[in-house]
């Protein structure tokens, strides 16, 4: 076992002022940093979190393409010259509090040179973000958000008056990526940063031997949202006007952790069943296009989803089974629910906790089975009572809480509160044992570990 001690010097009294109070435990005139992938893409929990953080802050999300070194694929090549347009473009606001841009950097480098030159870009790049668009000084103390596993390099480089890293997936899981490089990364963003979230209880087990004081932050739900699907009535989509029977919908980015083979030996096996999926692809689809009972329609506006949920009798996740999909804790699970749908899932442990609304399917025949239950029994009365089980469940009150968490640790930096730490081995098959070195210069607590 590591044990860990930190000596605390009496705090700024910048800190003392910056420290809100905990009455509301609301967040209000900081200037967030947001680090995580491309904000154009499908709404997730960081677009969920940052827009209503937005409300009482100013927030610069950072379009961060740094974690992966691209190939010389089609693929890859258009998405580097994509990735430079959207640099060239600037600033791109969303409203008047909430604005993103592209940063140039070098992508997918792991070594300390080449870091320390990401580093100053990223630096230089947000700093005048900051004083283009919002008027900030360089001095001004800002928070950093972060999403992305492998930016503990920034740590300081910001003044930040805190660094919050919030884990969301097993980055090493994903296909192109250097899964030890990245592993590696995020041992050191763990040990540094000042508050640890994971959005699954798989991931915040997996990284709690390095920070036991990790928060389980879930998801939430849009839930007004998606619950106008059940209190309707809504007219039928265009393109599922001229189909009959039970329609099992997903809704998505269709990317390699999505079972294409499940859906389609699963929709061959009950052709009196429609599948429709909605979403960009990135898998190979070509089995499924050759089916008359499956549609892939494509992304459709966030606006128009309540629409197709009106019209599905179930929403599926047809995940495959793997180190990513273990650790995944889906948005959509709680939008299928809160617009009163049942859910068709492959095993994944964030989906289980939501029986008997989720039906837990583990192969073809499984899935198939699944969905005739949900034809032959799904009420009205079923749909409002299923979207119940997440009213609770909305994005503010999540929100609410994680400022909750920041506010008491900007506190205890103010007061000056000693802060100690113990690690312990990791369990086998996750991240390994890390000495680490934590420090803020802006409040003069260091943290260190021996092994």
């Amino acid at each position: 076992m590591i044990s860990a001690c930190a000596n605390a010097t009496a705090p700024s009294a910048r800190a003392c002022e910056a420290a809100p109070a905990t009455e509301d435990a609301v967040l209000r005139n900081r200037i967030i940093v947001c680090l995580a992938s491309d904000y154009d893409f499908d709404p997730t929990g960081k677009h969920h979190i940052m827009r209503e953080l937005a409300r009482t802050n100013r927030v610069l999300w950072v379009n961060y393409h740094g974690s992966r070194r691209p190939k010389l694929t089609g693929a890859d090549v258009t998405k580097s010259l994509r990735t430079l347009l959207r640099a060239a473009q600037g600033c791109r606001p969303v409203n008047e509090s909430l604005t993103h841009f592209t940063p140039l950097v070098i992508p997918g480098v792991f070594s300390r040179g080449l870091r320390a030159i990401n580093r100053a870009l990223l630096r230089a790049q947000i700093r005048v973000r900051l004083r283009d668009r919002a008027g900030v000084k360089p001095s001004a103390p800002v928070q950093v958000w972060s999403f992305a596993p492998d930016v503990g390099f920034l740590r300081g480089a910001l003044n930040e008056e805190a660094f919050i890293y919030y884990c969301v997936d097993e980055f090493g899981a994903f296909e192109g990526y250097d899964a030890e490089a990245i592993r590696r990364q995020e041992r050191e963003l763990l040990a540094s940063a000042d508050v640890v979230f994971a959005s699954s209880e798989p991931l915040a087990d997996a990284r709690r031997a390095i920070r036991p004081d990790i928060h389980l932050a879930r998801h939430g739900v849009e839930y007004a949202h998606f619950a106008r699907a059940w209190r309707g009535p809504w007219p039928t989509p265009a393109d599922l006007k001229d189909i009959d029977g039970c329609v099992f919908g997903f809704f998505g980015l269709i990317g390699d952790w999505v079972d294409v083979e499940l859906i389609a030996e699963t929709a061959r096996l009950r052709p009196q069943h429609h599948f429709v999926l909605l979403g960009e692809c990135r898998a190979d689809t070509g089995s499924l296009r050759k089916l008359s009972n499956v549609r892939l329609l494509g992304r459709k506006p966030y606006a128009d989803l309540p629409a197709y949920c009106a019209r599905f009798c179930a929403g599926i996740l047809p995940f495959r089974c793997n180190d990513l999909t273990r650790n995944v804790n889906p948005i959509k699970l709680r939008e299928y629910l809160a617009a009163g749908l049942p859910v068709i899932s492959t095993p994944m442990p964030e989906t289980e906790r939501y029986a008997p609304h989720v039906r837990i399917a583990t192969d073809p025949p499984s899935f198939a089975a699944a969905c005739d239950a949900v034809a032959a029994t799904r009420t009205r009365a079923d749909a409002e009572r299923i979207s119940r089980r997440v009213a609770e469940e909305d994005w503010s009150g999540v929100v609410r809480r994680l400022c909750r968490v920041v506010v008491e640790a900007l506190n205890r930096r103010a007061s000056g509160v000693a802060v100690t730490a113990t690690f312990e081995a990791m369990p086998a098959g996750s991240l390994t044992r890390s000495t680490a070195v934590r420090s803020s210069a802006a409040s003069g607590i260091s943290v260190t570990a021996e092994s």
